[in-house]
């Protein structure tokens, strides 16, 4: 090949790139031109569904376009999560992740075949939910103190407390107040959230750790006994609940379920400018947070560095974890 064909043939390859360039960042910044799709890795109910469906409201009335939301249910949010690292990075199709999908999966499940730190575009942050350590009703238990002096008390072993599942949230919470209180309730896991929540009520379990919302209307009924929450401050739904952080051996407890809006990995500068414009507005929304703290939820301030926030996260839970022994399957 003689150097002028090659350099017409250089020259051909760069137009096209550049043409392909010039349409892409067009697009992008015309974006969105489509309704988006926002995916859920849960069942239709749950916390993670409903921040995504009123994140969704808002942010088609500030993106101008409408949004479904779609519920990818199984494999502890992973499904969904999956699905979304694979989509075109194009912006039409998101998700809101929570903590068990982005974090904690990928170091329990050996099934995981993305890598949340490579495989997504992190967006920004929407809300968290501080979690509750309850006790039934027979438990004799009314405070953190008497949880706590019950244990310190009692023969390893003897006491234990029940979570959603093995490496859940709700789960490493519970070994976190062990490892601060320096005491050793054993692990009870639960096939979710109800039926745990049933055999605190019927006292066949003495305590559990629960998402705040899902404990509150049954604190709120007097069925059973909310002896804090995990995160440092207390929560504005529920202000007569106290900070496990209050009591004395409990000081290091400091945990939540949160929530934040991905894209797949790669996603267009432009595009992410503008979700993330988007989601700003939205979070100063008086509406969005009204509606968002009746869930019991507290929303994000925005600007937070969402890769930095997955690294530190990371770094906890890794932590618990092993602390937890628990082994990928």
């Amino acid at each position: 090949m003689t150097s002028s064909c090659l350099l017409r043939r250089t020259l051909a390859a760069l137009a096209v790139t550049a043409s392909f360039c010039a349409v892409s960042t067009s697009a992008a910044q015309s974006y969105p031109e489509r309704p988006i799709t926002v995916v859920v890795g849960y069942p239709a109910g749950g916390s993670v569904d409903l921040t995504a469906r009123l994140l969704s409201e808002e942010l088609a009335t500030q993106l101008g376009q409408s949004i479904v939301v779609e519920n990818a249910g199984g494999a502890g949010g992973t499904i969904g999560a999956q699905r979304v690292a694979r989509a075109n990075p194009d912006g039409y199709t998101l998700l809101v992740g929570s903590t068990n999908e982005m974090v904690i999966a990928g170091m329990i499940n050996s099934a995981v075949r993305y890598d949340s730190a490579k495989d997504f575009t992190p967006i920004g942050m929407i809300a968290s939910q501080p979690m509750l350590l309850a006790a039934s009703k027979t438990s004799g238990v009314t405070s953190a103190q008497e949880y706590l002096d019950k244990l310190k008390s009692g023969e390893p072993g003897q006491y234990n407390f029940g979570s959603s599942g093995i490496g859940t949230t709700l789960h490493l919470a519970g070994e976190m107040i062990n490892e601060s209180t320096g005491t050793k309730a054993e692990h009870v896991p639960y096939r979710g959230v109800a039926p745990l929540v049933t055999d605190l009520i019927s006292g066949q379990l003495n305590y559990g750790v629960l998402v705040l919302s899902s404990g509150l209307p049954q604190v709120k009924g007097d069925k059973i006994v909310a002896l804090g929450v995990t995160e440092k401050k207390r929560s504005a739904v529920a202000p007569d609940i106290p900070s496990l952080s209050e009591t004395p051996g409990f000081e290091q407890v400091d945990i939540n379920v949160w929530f934040g809006l991905y894209g797949p990995a790669k996603l267009p500068e432009p595009v992410v400018t503008r979700l993330n414009e988007a989601l700003t507005a939205v979070l100063k929304s008086d509406a969005f947070r009204t509606k968002m703290s009746e869930s019991g939820a507290t929303l994000y301030e925005p600007g937070i560095d969402g890769a930095r926030f997955l690294a530190s996260e990371t770094e906890k839970y890794g932590r618990l974890v092993k602390l937890a022994n628990i082994e990928p399957n």
